[in-house]
């Protein structure tokens, strides 16, 4: 068959066919000589941008490149200033990869890659959805994602599509009658695999759930379905396995980065070690042991126009206790660094421990089908749901006993039924928001 999206790569300039070989050639380095391949690439991309690159220079302060730990933790505000101020020499706007994180962390900026650093992070793509026998050329992809309203954001994204084998479902808009349109879809289209946003499949599941449809039943062509860019709880999972009829695949990447984990055959969150260079930090920027919490520091190993040196994402995560060099594995995702409760007491909480409870709470009557939580006051929190009748007394009261129990008594809350959530312009689901500074 004529593979229209790798010649689509090539035609835009970026070397796919050779980073594809070139990946193959990192994915066959034993064990043994990984820690040589990664020591490498590591001083290679520093002193690259310590001579090339003055906005990194600046950043470092003029020091040479002595040791790991001592390089600057390059964070989201650090990059919110023109483009052109951050490219290193002989790289131009208009000879590089650019694009504009989502702004999820609440910190968005204007990146670049170069064109064999873009081809690369293709390459790592092709490569794991390959592990479930998807193939960009010819599997067909049912797309839940958001996408640009202005007329050439929206058609450049429609042709994107076209030549990734795809079929997009804008999500801004999920009600229940949108919802049917998409199941006609699923019956008129032979799609081979779901990938998506999160929180907009798990809405489409509970669709399915509400009209006791299984989509395989509908859609006996698909085979897998990926999840990313928000968490997954367990019990989605297993709801979404059940009424999609299909495996489920937890991704985690950045836009601006690569795919950080994806899921393997074996169930297990396998790092990217090719690409990219992942560490989990304390709060003094000093290397934790694996199992322990941190910050998630990643440095992009092939990025020469754009300096991305241990930066930090915005996530707090684990590495598994059992990884290796090249073998490393999430053990968990925790949420993002501003996404953190300061309670009366002076505790500081991740947001999603409130998401968790009341979640846990409400899920087993099916009534609501998503929710967010603000907290608006140190002592005072908002719950926007979507649900087809109002919480009632004992759901309310079972909210807030759980969360005096795994928190603190003496929070209030506000309960607000919507027949919509709003959601950040990609479209994404951001559940846990504060306007505590």
């Amino acid at each position: 068959m004529f593979n229209i999206f790798l010649l689509s790569l090539k035609m835009s300039g970026f070397p796919i066919k050779k980073a594809m070989k070139e990946f193959e050639e990192i994915v066959k380095i034993p064990e043994k000589d990984y820690q040589k391949y990664i020591v490498n690439k590591k001083k290679e991309i520093v002193e690259f941008h310590l001579q090339n690159n003055s906005f990194y220079c600046t950043l470092n302060k003029g020091k040479s490149f002595n040791s790991w730990n001592e390089l600057p933790v390059l964070t989201k505000k650090d990059l919110q200033k023109p483009l052109k101020e951050r490219l290193s020499n002989g790289y131009l706007e208009k000879n590089v990869f650019v694009n504009k994180t989502s702004g999820s962390s609440g910190d968005p900026f204007i990146f670049a890659k170069d064109k064999k650093a873009h081809a690369i992070t293709w390459a790592s793509i092709l490569h794991r959805f390959g592990w479930y026998g998807i193939d960009f050329n010819s599997s067909y992809q049912a797309r839940f994602y958001g996408i640009p309203l202005d007329f050439y954001g929206y058609y450049k994204e429609r042709l994107k599509d076209f030549l990734s084998h795809r079929y997009r479902f804008p999500i801004f808009d999920l009600s229940e009658k949108v919802l049917d349109t998409i199941l006609i879809q699923f019956k008129n289209k032979k799609f081979n695999y779901i990938n998506g946003y999160t929180s907009s499949i798990v809405l489409f599941g509970k669709y399915l759930q509400e009209k006791n449809i299984i989509l395989t039943d509908v859609c006996p062509t698909l085979k897998i379905c990926m999840v990313t860019s928000e968490m997954l709880f367990e019990d989605d999972r297993k709801m979404l396995e059940k009424y999609l009829g299909i495996p489920i695949i937890n991704e985690y990447g950045a836009s601006e980065l690569d795919l950080i984990a994806f899921e393997n055959p074996k169930g297990e969150w396998q790092v990217n070690t090719e690409t990219i260079f992942v560490e989990i930090l304390d709060e003094n920027n000093l290397p934790v042991p694996h199992g322990k919490e941190g910050k998630i520091v990643i440095t992009s190993l092939y990025n020469f126009a754009h300096p991305f040196i241990r930066y930090e994402i915005g996530d707090i995560g684990i590495i598994d206790e059992k990884s290796t060099l090249k073998n490393v594995y999430l053990k968990k995702l925790i949420g993002r660094t501003n996404d953190f409760a300061v309670l009366p007491s002076g505790k500081k909480s991740p947001g999603l421990t409130f998401y968790y409870v009341t979640k846990s709470i409400i899920k087993d009557d099916g009534n609501v089908k998503e929710f967010i939580i603000r907290q608006k006051k140190i002592d005072h929190f908002e719950i926007d749901y979507v649900s087809s009748t109002e919480l009632n007394e004992i759901q309310i009261k079972e909210i807030e006993k759980s969360i005096a129990e795994y928190l603190e008594p003496g929070l209030t809350f506000t309960y607000n039924r919507k027949t919509i959530l709003e959601r950040t312009k990609s479209g994404k689901l951001k559940q846990f928001q504060t306007d505590i500074k």
